[in-house]
């Protein structure tokens, strides 16, 4: 009981041995990005598949390489060699069995998911894919602390085999509010006391600005704040999840440098629905508005 203890309190705390190291890890950082001088940043540019209906793979990897995409993501296993073929990759994989509200939060999901994602991180490391996706699941009466302990419970083998095959687990912010009701993973702060809690740099999480502006707001702050935590991004307009430009709330070329400024070398991807008719052109607006 007195571990117990001492986990909840760090968990749900977060004000004093978690966010003491947030706090050190993100000063360190800062530290060493201080002299970065603006405009030397280089994006890596990702897109999400799904965002792309009507659109084969092949001609999403022909058309956007043209306009600078190096990454297809939200992929699965038997579309990473298409990627390969056309010099692309995948920055954040994902397995058919994938499932948002059925996640690592409930015990009986464990079995199965530890089985599915035993393969996923194997075949992931075979074709060169970094990082792989995982979801908290819902809550269904859940509290969010005895969901953060199943969720650690159940991943700590997985982060363990990642750890072997040099693969990133990354777990999903998504709002609770508009798009996902229930989904347990939906604030930065209990996805850190979750890091914490596994303490492997191979378990990361998947900050979504569009989510997470529904959510919580303060996007840059919580940027700086949690950075350490944070091992990729996703773009979306708000409200609507649509293009990126004036026509939605969020200053993304400043988002874009607070993000350069903590020294993230990783992916931003874009996950907007394209209302253009020609959703390349709106892909390559997304792109170099993400190049500050």
């Amino acid at each position: 009981m007195n571990r117990r203890k001492v986990l909840k309190n760090t968990a749900l705390g977060l004000g004093t041995l978690a966010m003491g190291r947030a706090i050190a890890a993100t000063d360190a950082a800062t530290n060493t990005v201080a002299g970065t001088t603006a405009g030397t940043a280089t994006t890596n540019h990702s897109a999400c598949f799904w965002c792309y209906n009507g659109m084969t793979l092949e001609e999403l990897c022909e058309r956007g390489g043209d306009v600078g995409l190096k990454s297809i993501e939200l992929t699965t296993v038997d579309q990473w060699p298409i990627l390969k073929a056309h010099g692309m990759t995948c920055a954040m994989g994902t397995l058919k069995e994938f499932s948002i509200d059925q996640g690592w939060n409930n015990p009986a999901n464990h079995e199965t998911l530890q089985a599915n994602y035993t393969k996923a991180i194997r075949d992931a490391a075979d074709h060169g894919i970094p990082s792989m996706i995982v979801m908290s699941g819902n809550r269904r009466g859940m509290s969010d602390y005895d969901g953060m302990i199943n969720c650690a419970v159940g991943l700590k083998p997985m982060v363990k085999l990642a750890e072997e095959a040099g693969v990133t687990l990354q777990m999903e912010l998504l709002n609770s509010k508009v798009n996902h009701p229930d989904y347990m993973c939906d604030r930065t702060q209990w996805g850190a006391a979750l890091a914490e809690m596994i303490g492997s740099d191979r378990f990361k999480l998947l900050y979504d600005i569009y989510h997470m502006q529904i959510m919580e707001g303060d996007i840059i702050a919580t940027i700086e704040k949690y950075h350490p935590y944070i091992g990729h991004y996703h773009t979306g307009g708000v409200p609507g999840r649509h293009e990126i430009n004036d026509s939605q709330e969020l200053n993304y070329p400043a988002i874009i440098r607070a993000i350069h400024e903590t020294g993230f070398t990783g992916y931003v991807a874009q996950e907007f629905i394209p209302t253009y008719d020609d959703k390349i052109k709106a892909l390559e607006e997304g792109l170099r508005i993400c190049e500050v």
